[in-house]
């Protein structure tokens, strides 16, 4: 056989065999979803759920998270310490198999942990495949423990190196720069949302969050304690404390249904929306599953049931839906599961069939006491489900007039849309542009191939504060549902999406870089997030950065985005610099907005996530509600990170 035949020859030597931390290193996103910011956190969370897991199992009531002054973190518990005797498989130390076993762990004992948390459920031997270095030291039966790794890879073996009456496990690593290049710093709002997230879920925890890259007015650094009494009742409230409500009290319970640890808490206000948050063993399962069908059946069957009896349906002359019982509803249902099987596009939706059931009883139940122990209350739900069942019936009038009006129908595309020649939705972009003007410039500077313009007349609609039919018969909103393509509503579930005939894989926000601009570009990302949630999941969301400066000296130009950048620009060209600040994307000519903001060799486009389905629905609550003083304290809190024009 020649040469050139054996080196294309398929054999078992063709097979790379790539072992645990080899291969947690080559493939990444496998076991930690990403290599960017998410991945980057989901590291913190990996070494945390470790602790909580302690907690659950009844063994740690405190755990202390770090950010250090060079990004690496620190995550210690009060449990009681990974073991370190010898492991007779392994011939090392546990702690070393552990740290450096893929699939390791006391997780898969079901003597040592019923339930555990964690999505990708691959701990902290992931964490240390992926970080520069990681240090672990285990405080146990009195004495100290420590192990140092590279990269995955142990330094030497477990060491005894002092006595202590502490005890517990305390982890610090250090991502690897290689692994993560988008970026290796943390954002302490994402931890301290997850850490928060965590305290509620797991009651009488108490996390803490340092962050020693920054200090408070005070000199101290900066800091928060998390910690909840009531659990899920605490979270309610916490969530809807922009929200005025309806009722007086949440409506919560906690208890074991088919051997199912279930925990449910909810509670109606006067918004139009329904805001439901599902989590097992800790887990948001953002796309839902078996839980959240059980919770929506329990509720349901016992308040239409109620509902029936009371006789104030008698004189309804259609019948009520689901979704009428679900509107103005704030709602999370937790569960534990022992063997949990997840589906979905990314892996979190529930799959247990028998958890259903559990849910649908432990709802029905709880309501029944409420709704027999507090009749005003009762009543006022029932009349707030006959309402959206009302505005239900305007909003499917003015939806179908979006539908009548949509391509799939044939009424043709918005008059105002400029649309591109381009027919592949995944080359194609349609950006959303604030203003008749700016639209022109726009249409002029775009490469029509597959870029769209969909100027918008002034300000949308908010719909945090609108009925659905409302939102319907906006003429704005109308021209996005059918220049998009997008539907929405079906006779089951008047909310659902049908994104089969999306025309456009990237829709930017493109408005002014100044108040006004951001407050339109906060009301559009309200939209999608209340009415096209999906989208953004599915990250077809952008929002364009045009520049704040053009700094000008003789033949020589550049843009700045910020002060600093400004200032750098102006320093580099030295002598007197025409420094033009843009108010408006109408001040650009079609060339400049094209250089700067709409060409992908050279633009910069900020995707639009959801790192916290809980944490992003409080946000747009409390920034586009009625309530007007927690508003005013976001605003103050964060108007240092602002650019506000006078």
């Amino acid at each position: 056989m020649s040469e050139e035949v054996k080196k294309h020859d398929y054999s078992a030597d063709s097979i790379q065999a790539l072992e645990g931390m080899e291969h947690v290193r080559m493939r990444p996103s496998m076991y930690i979803g990403d290599v960017g910011v998410r991945g980057l956190h989901h590291l913190v969370y990996e070494v945390v759920d470790n602790s909580i897991d302690e907690a659950l199992a009844g063994h740690c009531d405190t755990i202390r998270v770090v950010i250090n002054e060079d990004n690496s973190v620190t995550v210690e518990d009060n449990g009681r310490g990974i073991p370190v005797d010898l492991h007779k498989k392994e011939g090392v130390s546990a702690l070393e198999v552990v740290m450096t076993k893929i699939g390791a762990g006391g997780k898969f004992d079901k003597d040592s942990y019923k339930v555990s948390g964690g999505l990708h459920g691959v701990g902290v031997s992931c964490v240390n495949a992926l970080s520069e270095s990681l240090k672990a030291t285990v405080y146990r039966n009195g004495t100290i423990w420590e192990q140092e790794y590279e990269r995955g890879k142990s330094l030497y073996p477990v060491k005894s190196v002092g006595e202590t009456d502490l005890r517990g496990t305390l982890v610090t690593f250090k991502p690897d720069p290689t692994i993560f290049q988008q970026t290796l710093e943390y954002s302490y709002d994402t931890l301290a949302s997850r850490m928060r997230e965590l305290a509620f879920l797991n009651k009488g925890i108490t996390i803490t969050l340092t962050d020693k890259r920054h200090k408070d007015e005070k000199g101290e650094f900066v800091f928060e304690k998390f910690h909840s009494e009531e659990g899920l009742k605490e979270f309610i409230k916490f969530l809807d404390g922009n929200r005025e409500s309806l009722i007086k009290d949440v409506i919560s319970m906690e208890g074991e249904k088919n051997d199912i640890p279930v925990e449910v808490a909810m509670v109606y206000n006067t918004s139009f929306t329904e805001n439901l948050h599902s989590y097992v063993n800790n887990i948001n399962t953002h796309e839902g599953g078996t839980h959240l069908s059980g919770f929506r059946r329990g509720l349901t069957t016992t308040l239409k049931k109620y509902a029936d009896a009371s006789g104030l349906l008698d004189k309804l002359k259609f019948e009520i839906a689901g979704d009428d019982f679900r509107e103005g509803l704030t709602a999370i249902v937790s569960v534990k599961v022992a063997e949990p099987q997840f589906e979905g596009q990314t892996k979190t939706k529930l799959g247990n069939r028998e958890v259903t059931s559990a849910v649908s009883q432990a709802v029905s139940e709880m309501l029944e006491n409420y709704l027999e122990e507090n009749p005003d209350d009762a009543k006022t739900i029932v009349q707030k489900v006959i309402l959206a069942a009302q505005a239900r019936h305007a909003a499917r009038k003015a939806r179908e007039m979006v539908q009548r009006k949509t391509v799939m129908s044939g009424g043709g595309l918005p008059g105002k849309l400029s649309d591109c020649s381009e027919q592949d939705p995944e080359k194609c972009e349609v950006f959303l542009v604030e203003g008749d003007s700016a639209g022109g410039t726009a249409k002029q500077g775009r490469d029509r191939n597959f870029q769209a313009i969909l100027p918008l007349r002034g300000k949308i609609l908010n719909v945090e504060k609108a009925m659905q039919h409302k939102v319907f018969e906006n003429e704005e909103i109308r021209n996005i549902f059918t220049a998009l393509g997008v539907t929405i509503g079906t006779e089951e579930d008047s909310k659902a999406l049908n994104l089969s005939k999306l025309r456009y894989h990237k829709v930017v926000i493109m408005c002014d870089a100044d108040v006004d601009g951001s407050h339109i570009a906060t009301l559009i990302l309200t939209f999608f997030f209340r009415y096209m949630r999906e989208l953004v999941e599915n990250g077809y969301i952008y929002i364009a950065t045009p520049p704040l400066y053009l700094i000008k000296k003789g033949n020589k130009k550049e843009y700045a985005w910020n002060d600093k950048e400004r200032d750098r620009l102006a320093e580099e060209f030295g002598g007197s610099v025409n420094v033009q600040r843009y108010k408006g994307l109408g001040e650009m000519n079609a060339e400049q907005l094209w250089d700067t903001t709409m060409n992908p060799d050279f633009r910069t486009l900020r995707q639009v996530t959801i790192d916290s389905g809980s944490e992003a629905d409080r946000i747009f609550s409390m920034l586009m509600g009625d309530e007007v003083p927690p508003r005013r304290e976001f605003i103050e809190k964060n108007a240092v990170y602002a650019n506000i024009d006078a």
